[in-house]
């Protein structure tokens, strides 16, 4: 998965729109560990949303 955090939330979210329908099945279908990516793009002022189903 990409570092810089601007690569992470176009990676996230385009595996969020086109192979998973929530942030829990991507996350345990690629082997992440959900705190530190929500951790992670928080510090880039992202957040996830549930009903729209991708970080913003």
């Amino acid at each position: 998965m990409p570092t810089d955090p601007f690569m992470l939330l176009s990676y996230v979210n385009m595996k969020l729109r086109d192979q998973y329908p929530s942030l829990e099945a991507f996350c345990e279908a690629e082997d992440v560990d959900q705190s530190k990516l929500i951790s992670d793009l928080a510090a880039a002022g992202f957040e996830y949303s549930a009903e729209n189903n991708k970080f913003w």
